[in-house]
């Protein structure tokens, strides 16, 4: 489930718990219990929300996979500490027909929590400790719960003694904690979207034990809730194949979450679930190339290429089909609709120029390939673990690309007349000067080939990858040869050619109709963008398109063919000022986050979420804290932070003095943030504030901000 979907749904789901309060506390009760009967000062105690379910129903685990997870917001007298809830081991949700629903748990429930008294408690007194509880409870339908628990406990200084009713039971919960087990490895490897978890015995023996019916719960949505594991077991290991959730970052460095046993990991079953925190590792490349032949060729067909693979020329003939191939995918067919045109322009014209820009053509595809072949093996040797498309991983050339592709599209729409060679159309310029614009042509079908895969290139691609440096670039060669040969072929044999239609108006329409291809290509770009950016950044490169299309129709509006010099210079300087605008606006700065910044820059601001729970723990650590009450729809509050946060010396000064950022995002509706901003009898965002140690209210700071605002507060001025 998306983001934006999850939210409508808590949305829908807080109006529904308001409508019918009385039906939501029927099918789930919820209390608060404690495992000690008494509290003593500066000693930690065990306490445990208690969720009853009526039958059939259900709550949600921490990644409830559909529905909302258990949380509690506490209301603990001055000087407590609350840890986070400590989730058992989940169970996997069906509904009556069978299907998985979530990740969570049925019947009697505990969910212990760690609350720390401060050591000055009072002997003799008495503790309330309160918290606000609150679920979503499904059966055919969902309905949210909510409701304040609480419990009053006796401070003494006697030791501590279970309370008598929760005592054991709590303790009982505790010790079924998913956790590590000394006796079980844990282990995990990642090709693409397949994950494969690997569980064996410590110390090779065998194990005594042999647990049953696994099943994977990824606590940070990683891997599919709903989707099929494959379980096999051989020599005391067990191996769970895996699906990545399509939502699921590509670049995940680590798997976490929790493998279940129907019969537990040990010899009692005491120990339901055990706790994964590992590396997530590349596959080694001869098994991700044999991954990604079975997964490309599937089902019957899988036999016939991985034979042809076992050998060097099976290899280059799945290599050439799949270069042949690649002709037909959609990020590829966009290009070479340009080159179509430019051999329907040639048509009728000498025999010998003809064949000339198909071999150019070749040549810009070969060229091409061989440098990324060449790229590559560079890098391999370097120690990196790379694979086909690797330069699409740079935001910057993802963003270059979209730019590039969006410019020839509204070439094409007929927005402008410009660059006639690199795009291969018009006929003058292809028969004088266009053997610039096959080159280019074979170049940029090389560049969004890139992303493509097609039946047979997968496992070529993949010996490409494994093979030495002289093997990979002759398997290069194959795909580059198959990728041009239609057109070498066209340009070879005129008879071909004159197949094809005679230039004439139609032309003009089939050149705007190829518009759209490359428009949709510019789209898929924007879709990798926006996992390589940041929040902000990729709203700035979402705009940063707009202006350099204001930027191109400015140059085709004042450089029409028959405009005066004095015309066309002005159209030019408007494509040149307001174009490098458009870049500046949108080039990609905030790339993969958590990446190291160049030497000498202030590292980006990392901004936790916002509670009022993290605001007063941070204020007893008497921290500065800088709180960010924003939302995406607010134009004001995206301009602040990319006037602000753009600046070096903000940066900086956040960075040496430990500044804690929190934000809270009003994007959809917050009980908790219209709370709090109706505290500061406001209405609206933006709102920023800085709470400063000692100060029992934060510097408020105006709605519109520079860098000299914020830095002036800072500082105290």
């Amino acid at each position: 489930m998306t983001f934006r979907f999850r939210a409508i749904f808590a949305l829908l789901l807080t109006a529904l718990a308001t409508a019918f309060p009385a039906l939501a506390q029927t099918q789930v009760r919820a209390s608060l219990v404690a495992a000690d009967a008494s509290i003593q000062p500066g000693r930690p105690i065990t306490v445990a929300l208690r969720l009853q379910h009526k039958e059939h129903w259900h709550t949600y685990w921490i990644n409830p996979g559909t529905g909302l997870a258990t949380s509690l917001a506490w209301k603990l007298p001055e000087g407590w500490k609350a840890g986070d809830i400590l989730w058992p081991a989940p169970k996997v949700l069906r509904d009556k027909k069978g299907n998985v629903t979530g990740n969570g748990y049925e019947d009697d429930l505990l969910l212990p929590v760690t609350l720390t008294p401060p050591a000055d408690l009072k002997p003799g007194s008495r503790v309330q400790l309160k918290a606000t509880a609150d679920w979503l409870m499904c059966e055919d339908v969902c309905i949210p719960g909510n409701t304040e628990v609480s419990l009053t406990l006796l401070v003494t200084t006697e030791p501590p003694v279970p309370a008598a009713e929760w005592g054991a039971r709590i303790g009982a919960v505790l010790a079924r904690l998913p956790r590590a087990d000394p006796g079980w490895a844990v282990s995990a490897s990642r090709v693409g979207g397949d994950i494969t978890l690997a569980v064996k015995a410590a110390g090779g023996s065998g194990p005594a034990h042999a647990p049953g019916a696994l099943h994977f719960f990824a606590a940070d949505g990683l891997v599919a809730y709903d989707l099929p594991q494959v379980l096999s077991a051989e020599g005391g290991i067990y191996t769970l194949k895996l699906k990545a959730d399509a939502s699921a970052p590509a670049d995940a460095k680590r798997l976490v979450g929790v493998v279940t046993a129907a019969n537990g990991w040990n010899a009692e079953g005491t120990l339901p679930g055990l706790a994964v925190d590992v590396a997530l590792a590349a596959a080694p490349a001869a098994s991700a190339a044999k991954s990604t032949a079975a997964a490309a060729s599937g089902g019957a067909s899988t036999a016939a290429p991985a034979a042809a693979a076992g050998s060097l020329a099976g290899t280059l003939l799945l290599a050439f089909l799949g270069g042949l191939i690649l002709n037909l995918m959609p990020c590829v067919f966009p290009v070479l609709g340009i080159k179509i045109l430019g051999f329907v322009n040639q048509a009728g014209h000498q025999r010998g120029r003809i064949v000339a820009h198909g071999l150019v053509f070749t040549g810009g595809v070969l060229g091409s390939f061989w440098l990324l072949a060449g790229a590559l093996a560079v890098l391999r040797a370097g120690g990196d673990q790379l694979g086909w498309g690797f330069q699409l991983q740079s935001a910057p050339f993802v963003y270059g690309l979209a730019v590039l592709l969006l410019v020839f599209g509204m070439n094409m729409s007929g927005v402008f007349e410009f660059g006639l060679s690199a795009t291969a159309v018009g006929g003058e310029l292809q028969m004088k000067s266009g053997y610039a614009g096959s080159f280019f042509t074979g170049v940029l079908a090389t560049v969004v080939a890139t992303p493509c895969s097609a039946p047979f290139l997968a496992p070529a691609l993949g010996a490409a990858l494994a093979v030495p440096p002289l093997e990979s670039f002759a398997i290069f060669t194959s795909i580059a040869l198959g990728l041009s040969m239609p057109y070498l072929l066209l340009s070879i044999f005129p008879g071909a050619v004159k197949v094809l239609p005679r230039p004439g108006a139609w032309m003009e329409t089939f050149k705007q109709f190829m518009a759209f291809p490359l428009y949709g290509t510019v789209g898929y770009l924007v879709w990798v963008l926006a996992a390589q950016t940041s929040e902000e950044g990729f709203l700035w490169t979402l705009l940063s398109f707009a202006v350099i299309a204001l930027a191109v129709w400015i140059y085709g509006r004042w450089n029409a063919p028959g405009a005066s010099a004095s015309r066309a210079r002005l159209g030019v300087a408007g494509l040149v000022v307001v174009g490098a605008a458009g870049l500046w606006l949108g080039w990609p700065r905030s790339v993969n986050a958590g990446a190291t910044p160049a030497a000498g820059q202030p590292p980006a601001v990392v901004w936790d979420a916002w509670s009022p729970e993290a605001v007063a723990k941070l204020r007893g650590e008497g921290r500065v804290i800088y709180v960010d009450f924003t939302a995406r729809w607010c134009a004001t509050c995206q301009t602040n932070k990319k006037i602000v946060f753009a600046s070096d010396e903000v940066l900086r000064y956040f960075a040496e003095n430990r500044i804690v950022a929190l934000r809270a995002d009003w994007t959809n509706k917050d009980p908790r943030i219209t709370t709090e901003l109706a505290r500061f009898q406001r209405s609206a965002v933006p709102f920023n504030v800085l709470w400063k140690p000692g100060r029992d209210q934060p510097v408020i700071l105006p709605e519109l901000l520079t860098p000299g605002i914020v830095l002036d507060a800072l500082r105290g001025k």
